[in-house]
């Protein structure tokens, strides 16, 4: 599975727990009608695929969706779900002149009204 967008946050590398576990955790902002900020991680000899990146890249990143379940101390069963990176690459920007359209409809269009039932009354 891949998702497209604009990286916003690229954490430092941390280790995790006495068996030098690496992680390193990313934000990505998807390229679509309606945004989804998303934390992907990548894991041991991965974290090091985030360095040739920055905030504001535009990105396509190849994932797997993990989850796995857990029973803590007192006995509750919790479950854990992570989206794992394993490849990540630079965007190649649409065609000159393509434009996307808005996410949202202006504030004075009903987006329910047939184009020419639209204006800015509020009733």
């Amino acid at each position: 599975m891949e998702l497209k967008g604009t990286i916003k946050h690229i954490f430092d590398t941390q280790t995790v727990g006495n068996n030098n576990f690496k992680k390193r955790e990313m934000i990505l902002v998807t390229d679509e009608r309606y945004p989804q900020t998303v934390k992907i991680e990548f894991i041991q000899e991965k974290t090091a695929m985030l360095d040739d990146f920055n905030p504001g890249d535009d990105v396509t990143v190849s994932i797997n969706i993990r989850g796995r379940e857990w029973v803590n101390p007192e006995g509750k069963t919790v479950y854990f779900t992570s989206i794992q990176g394993w490849k990540i690459v630079k965007s190649e920007t649409g065609m000159p002149g393509e434009e996307l359209p808005p996410p949202f409809p202006p504030e004075n269009e009903n987006p329910f009204l047939p184009e020419e039932e639209n204006d800015d009354l509020p009733f």
